[in-house]
């Protein structure tokens, strides 16, 4: 896990994370929230994972999905609203980072941090691994410290 950020809460993509490993059928896995989940447990970050209404109807277990959502361990967003919205607004109202691989590029004009604040990962085979910017590329580590991360 990046170490950019002091350990608290974690926005998670739940939409985009779905979709990082489909099922053989092409669906869009619930495993996936939950190993993500699961991982930023395991390093110590309290994720407040965000997904999409629509996300029920494409997902490989909807009741799953179903059942997160009642125990609150995913938020859904409000139908017929952008996701994206609650998980950017979120993130920064908390000064958390943002777990997703997507590129927001609607909103980079009114976010510009949103680069520093994301961290891309990749699941295969159902293992999470999150993206080191301090491993990956030294050089950022000064960057993100000015932001008031580790």
């Amino acid at each position: 896990m990046s170490a950019n950020y002091q350990r608290g809460p974690a926005v998670v993509d739940g939409a985009n994370i779905a979709h990082e490993e489909y099922t053989e059928g092409g669906c869009p896995k619930v495993a996936n929230i939950v190993a993500v989940r699961e991982k930023l447990i395991e390093e110590g970050f309290e994720p407040i994972v965000i997904v999409d209404a629509a996300l029920r109807h494409r997902i490989d277990d909807p009741d799953e999905l179903e059942g997160l959502i009642q125990r609150q361990e995913v938020r859904q967003a409000p139908a017929g609203t952008d996701a994206d919205f609650f998980v950017i607004a979120t993130a920064e109202e908390m000064d958390a980072p943002i777990i997703s691989n997507d590129a927001y590029k609607p909103y980079r004009r009114d976010h510009p941090g949103l680069d520093d604040r994301r961290i891309p990962l990749m699941i295969i085979n159902g293992t999470v691994e999150l993206y080191d910017r301090e491993r990956a590329d030294p050089e950022h580590a000064p960057a993100a410290a000015a932001h008031g991360r580790r």
